[in-house]
């Protein structure tokens, strides 16, 4: 048994690495996971990164329509809004493209969380920092208003007639010290929920955007 027990250590140490380097780059191609985008400049090595895609089959324009009205007081998170509901963030994904959503630019806002919500009770935040339509969205997060140093990046890449990739890339920095060290082990748990919400978006955007009309 003495033998065995640090076997199986290292077996479940490496199958959930392997797990969530899965879940960090869902449907993403090597090159993607690779490439670098817009933003990824903004944030120093060393840091955790990120790199989700998916296939529609739909014109930039089409897919930039969507994305650009995402905000809890705006389109929504086009995630589980069940659940979201349930813990009373009140967000509700868009069903139709809304004029009064289609415009988004440097440090504007997009809120994700509502002031007044218990944990958060000043909400939650991310600044545009760059807007290239209809193909890249940066958004930034980082102090003081928030613990993490970070870009979240939309890049919207034309593959063939009206046919596109669609890629979520996130990167936050990695800073030295035992309380960043105990930040960074806390998020970790949220890799799984952070997954799931965001391949659902992913999904949903390309919904949207390959329906007809």
């Amino acid at each position: 048994m003495r033998r065995v027990t640090p076997l199986l250590l290292v077996a479940t140490g490496y199958a959930g690495y392997r797990a969530v380097r899965w879940m960090n780059h869902w449907g993403a191609s090597e090159d993607e996971i690779g490439a670098p985008y817009p933003g990824d400049e903004l944030i120093d090595s060393p840091a955790d990164q990120t790199t989700m895609a998916v296939t529609v089959a739909a014109p930039p324009e089409r897919i930039w329509s969507w994305l650009v009205q995402i905000g809890q007081d705006r389109g929504g998170m086009y995630s589980y809004d069940g659940l979201e509901q349930a813990i009373g963030l009140d967000i509700h994904s868009a069903t139709t493209i809304n004029p009064a959503w289609q415009h988004l630019e440097a440090g504007d806002r997009v809120q994700l969380v509502p002031p007044g919500w218990a944990p958060l009770p000043d909400g939650y935040a991310f600044e545009v920092s760059f807007v290239d339509p209809p193909h890249t969205l940066v958004l930034r997060q980082g102090p003081p208003d928030h613990p993490w140093n970070g870009v979240w990046t939309f890049a919207v890449r034309p593959v063939g007639p009206n046919l596109c990739r669609l890629i979520s890339r996130t990167r936050t920095q990695r800073k030295p010290g035992v309380g960043e060290a105990a930040l960074r082990a806390l998020t970790s748990l949220g890799i799984p929920i952070t997954w799931l919400m965001t391949r659902r978006m992913l999904l949903t955007l390309k919904e949207r955007a390959e329906q007809p009309g």
